[in-house]
């Protein structure tokens, strides 16, 4: 006797658990919904970011285009490409290679990235935003 008491006192339990958690599953999709929908365009946040971004992407550019006696310029790593040529270092130069080339085609990602910066800081100080680039200050 005493143990159909406890197997209806585990089934009793099982039942009460199981109906919680039935209860609780609507609930946790209710709350769990995607991401609200942006209001806006983000203009003023940009605008507040622009002195920085534009600092950014000039600090950025005049490493690119430093000598080979700066740490990650294109004519430090032309060099450690010739180097690694010269050696006949075939797998590094190979690797060495390909970093150089889309380390070359940043430059102009990031000079048209400055020239639409430009534009966007007079976008912004015609809309009363702000937005004075970093460069004409």
């Amino acid at each position: 006797m005493l143990s159909y008491h406890k197997a209806g006192a585990t089934l009793g339990a099982l039942a009460l658990g199981g109906t919680l958690l039935a209860a609780a599953a609507p609930a946790q999709a209710a709350s769990s919904s995607p991401l609200p929908v942006p209001t806006g365009d983000g203009a003023k946040s940009i605008c507040k970011r622009l002195p920085k971004t534009e600092a950014r992407i000039q600090k950025a550019l005049t490493r690119l285009n430093g000598p080979d006696t700066e740490a990650g310029s294109v004519a430090r790593l032309q060099q450690r490409v010739d180097n690694a040529k010269t050696a006949g270092q075939t797998a590094v130069y190979t690797y060495l290679n390909d970093r150089l080339t889309f380390r070359k085609s940043l430059i102009p990602t990031l000079t048209t990235r400055q020239n639409d910066l430009t534009a966007v800081a007079g976008w912004c100080s015609s809309m009363g935003y702000g937005g004075t680039p970093a460069s004409a200050q």
